[in-house]
């Protein structure tokens, strides 16, 4: 019998293809203008258009070079254009971009692998982004809660699920039901029933609340968008002990600080144990749109054919992008360097910290940081475009760093110095403490579940339950 022929053939590129002039850039000024008329308001840009960018640095429209400790919010883990990422795009998007899940394509499979071996986890499903990978994995939460088959008959389902204070987990609609930013979620309460919120690293409140109803808790390992609070030992394990005890899961939120950001695969590694499911997205794919459930073989052992899917998730383009991304984090031993690097910009952060009175607290480690300020950080961020540096601000007193995984000693230097220059020369906006939207964190923190009343009405509505 005849062995199919396997071997990768190229698609065919024309003559008139490869001598088609590239596209006329667009000009800043119309971009701006067809922004304005016509995208959603959803976002407070700067009216900066970027073009491109190289490594660590992007270029806008005037020419202007910015070093990115922002990286798309943590998605441009490798900067930008790195020659194997592109050389890999075009390679596959030459041979196929899309087919559907009602067949295999060739990197989707090798992918999971490589995943399930990062993780020490068994199973993986391929979503679109964080948010959606979200909603998977409390539907997986779900049913697993449900009585198992041949379970007694007697058996009530759990779906009570708990979530952390000062958490976001994206913007679709599961997702916001487990954020506890009252600013994102009061505009489409009533939610997803049936969540409550703990106090981020508190146990005593963690153990009052988890009980035999709960099918699912759900933190973030660091919480990014929070301001960069990694979640304590004391806590997660806690947690992890509960679940277990109540038969519940925990799942991990590493969208933000998994991959590699702290210096190991995922954040939760610096544990003794493993959460039932963690959730990933923005550096997977290195840019391209592609978030991933990974869960153990108990849990996999509940799904079947037609109770979740996707359109677009693990595609085959993006799969060998994501693949090549994760195989360049090992070839590279970018994991040393972001230990490396993470240590000189906790060190510099901390010396600036001695010298400016209004930096409260440096929080994180490898290539994600926190800088805890006193006073309104929105200014800082302002002054950082003109000195051609990107960061961001959250919930309006901490800066935010994410940069690159291969950030040079020499970038983290031009870091420390351009971030100086920003500290010393920015007019500083002291909050107006009556504003209850103003409170710093960590006191915000005491009183977010309290403010919300979706919150109060689901603590008075179990009232009734033995804790």
């Amino acid at each position: 019998m005849r062995r199919p022929n396997t071997t990768r053939v190229a698609a065919p590129v024309s003559r008139a293809s490869r001598k088609r002039p590239a596209a006329k850039p667009v000009r800043p000024v119309s971009a701006l203008s067809d922004a304005d008329q016509f995208l959603l308001p959803t976002y407070k840009r700067s009216p900066i258009v970027f073009t491109h960018g190289r490594g660590a640095y992007v270029f806008d429209s005037t020419g202007k070079k910015y070093l990115d400790f922002l990286g798309g919010i943590a998605v441009n883990a490798l900067g930008h254009a790195h020659a194997r990422i592109v050389r890999t795009i075009r390679r596959e998007s030459a041979r196929a971009i899309h087919f559907s899940n009602l067949f295999h394509n060739e990197f989707q499979g090798p992918l999971a692998r490589k995943l399930a071996k990062w993780s020490a986890l068994d199973r993986v499903f391929f979503a679109n982004s964080g948010a959606e990978a979200i909603d998977g994995a409390l539907k997986l939460a779900r049913l697993c809660g449900r009585p198992a088959e041949g379970a007694p008959a007697n058996a009530r389902a759990k779906t009570r699920i708990l979530a952390m204070q000062n958490s976001f987990h994206g913007r679709t609609f599961g997702a916001l039901s487990v954020t506890a930013t009252e600013k994102y979620r009061a505009p489409f309460e009533p939610l997803v029933p049936g969540v409550e919120f703990v106090k981020f690293n508190d146990v005593v409140d963690l153990e009052c609340k988890f009980d035999e109803t709960v099918c699912a808790i759900v933190l973030e390992t660091i919480q990014g968008e929070g301001g960069i609070y990694p979640v304590s030992e004391e806590f997660w394990e806690r947690a992890r002990a509960l679940a277990s005890k109540h038969g519940a899961l925990l799942i991990a939120d590493e969208i933000q600080c998994g991959l590699g950001r702290t210096g190991r695969y995922l954040a939760y590694q610096k544990f003794s144990s493993k959460p039932d499911i963690a959730v990933i997205a923005k550096p997977l794919a290195a840019g391209l749109p592609l978030g991933a459930i990974l869960t153990n073989n108990a849990v996999a052992s509940r799904v079947s054919p037609g109770l979740h899917g996707t359109t677009f998730g693990g595609g085959p383009m993006i799969c060998a992008v994501a693949l090549e991304f994760l195989k360049i984090v090992e070839d590279q031993k970018l994991l040393e360097n972001i230990h490396a690097r993470g240590q000189e910009i906790r060190t510099g952060l901390e010396k600036l910290k001695s010298k400016f009175d209004f930096i409260k607290d440096v929080r994180g480690e490898g290539c994600m940081f926190g800088v805890e300020l006193s006073i309104e950080g929105g200014p800082f961020v302002a002054e950082a475009l003109k000195h051609g540096l990107l960061i961001n601000c959250t919930h309006d007193f901490a800066i935010r760093l994410l940069p690159p995984f291969l950030i040079t000693g020499a970038q983290v230097r031009e870091f420390l110095h351009r971030f100086e220059q920003i500290l010393s020369e920015t007019p500083r906006v002291v909050p107006a403490m009556e504003s209850s939207s103003k409170v710093p964190l960590p006191a915000a923190l005491s009183v977010a579940a309290t403010a919300s009343p979706s919150h109060v009405k689901s603590t008075a509505s179990r009232s009734h339950l033995k804790r």
